[in-house]
């Protein structure tokens, strides 16, 4: 009786663009290892753009549905393993890690990582443990020497006045690439009108200027009516809409 497996395959926006470990190619890469070792291969379960390094409150990775998928379905499943291509697939933390792999020993089930052949949840042997234990750090190394390089462009960036990336503030848009903002005209009108009411009228409470808002006809960007909540989030911005831009700690005019 051929043993029976369910792939699973991730990538975030960096994976895909860098990493060149599409979808595509580590569902090829599953099946082929599924094919060359006589393993039935139940399903494919995917995530995509999700971070392996982001857990929630239960161990799972924020809004991974697949891997939610897996984890639900294996109750009912008789599984032998999770193949993915490589370990970071499935987290890039260590809380993850020991999450996710609490849940898989639970039902019996291991990792095969196709890119790691001596991988196992359930290993015992001092070189594997060592060896994989040393791939993982290096993988984690990499992680953290990216996002370095990464915030020191965006620090560079924002030195220059330039946008560095974050949410964009309400009366901007971000441009194709998210990496310029421009002025969004008709939410521009609401954010004038809005310290307008302030200036006139001080004291008004966040929820006496949300009502006035509503009452002109103006709507929020997910197009809902304001509340004291979107009120105080573009006042808290007042430096920002007069042309101060502020990201981790640099002040920049622009």
């Amino acid at each position: 009786m051929r043993e029976k497996v369910v792939g699973y395959v991730r990538v975030s926006t960096y994976g895909q663009a860098k990493e060149g470990y599409s979808l595509a190619y580590q569902v090829e890469e599953i099946e082929r290892h599924c094919q060359q070792n006589d393993l039935e291969l139940l399903q494919v379960y995917a995530d995509k753009g999700i971070s392996g390094a982001a857990v929630d409150e239960e161990g799972l990775t924020v809004e991974s549905e697949g891997l939610q998928e897996i984890l639900a379905d294996l109750k009912g499943q008789r599984v032998s393993a999770v193949v993915v291509l490589n370990t970071s697939r499935l987290w890039r933390s260590d809380m993850a890690k020991v999450l996710i792999q609490r849940e898989l020993k639970r039902h019996i089930v291991d990792v095969t990582a196709i890119e790691q052949p001596n991988y196992s949840i359930y290993a015992h042997d001092p070189n594997d443990f060592l060896v994989n234990g040393m791939l993982e750090l290096l993988d984690g190394y990499q992680r953290l020497e990216i996002a370095m390089k990464l915030m020191r462009g965006r620090k560079k960036k924002a030195e220059q006045g330039g946008y560095a990336g974050g949410g964009v503030a309400y009366g901007y848009t971000a441009k194709r690439g998210g990496k310029v903002i421009v002025i969004d005209p008709e939410q521009a009108v609401v954010v004038r009108r809005l310290f307008e009411l302030r200036d006139c009228f001080p004291r008004w409470s966040l929820s006496r200027l949300a009502v006035q808002l509503n009452a002109d006809g103006f709507l929020t960007r997910q197009e809902k009516r304001f509340t004291d909540v979107q009120v105080k989030r573009i006042l808290d911005r007042e430096t920002f809409y007069r042309g101060t831009y502020q990201y981790g700690g640099i002040e920049a005019e622009g």
